[in-house]
């Protein structure tokens, strides 16, 4: 095979997985420095949906299973981790008494908290240097990207 193209031009697909994976460390590593709680991608997805949700209205096991496209038998399992974990409980509604709302123990607010501060702080780094119109530019590049991909 001739690696000709490569030595000529940077492949686009390939600097995007570097470079995501580079922010994925960084954000990481700014988590770890900030003494954030090590969690799975699905528990920080979880605990981003409920704290999103936390003043609006109650969140229940069937509302993952539906929101995130997971079987029940998989969001029973996150969940009860979770619980064990101690980043959310399970408290009972006083409408149904079958039913339990998903709670976020103050554990998993600072969590989420300081990973959001993280990815501010990396969009910031990312962002440095750049002027608005380059920031628009590679956006709008960005998108041409995305259609062309699907």
């Amino acid at each position: 095979m001739n690696n000709k193209w490569m030595e000529n031009d940077r492949a686009i697909g390939f600097e995007l997985k570097m470079l995501s994976n580079m922010i994925k460390r960084k954000i990481a590593a700014i988590k770890a420095s900030e003494h954030a709680e090590q969690l799975t991608g699905m528990h920080g997805w979880i605990i981003g949906y409920l704290y999103d949700r936390r003043d609006q209205k109650d969140v229940f096991q069937r509302d993952i299973e539906a929101d995130f496209t997971i079987r029940r038998s998989t969001a029973t399992g996150i969940l009860q981790l979770m619980e064990k974990n101690g980043m959310i409980y399970r408290e009972p509604v006083s409408y149904d008494a079958r039913l339990k709302k998903l709670v976020l123990t103050p554990k998993a607010i600072a969590s989420h908290e300081a990973t959001m501060k993280a990815i501010h702080k990396m969009e910031a780094n990312i962002k440095n240097g750049l002027t608005q119109e380059e920031i628009e530019q590679f956006f709008i590049i960005l998108d041409k990207i995305k259609k062309n991909v699907e």
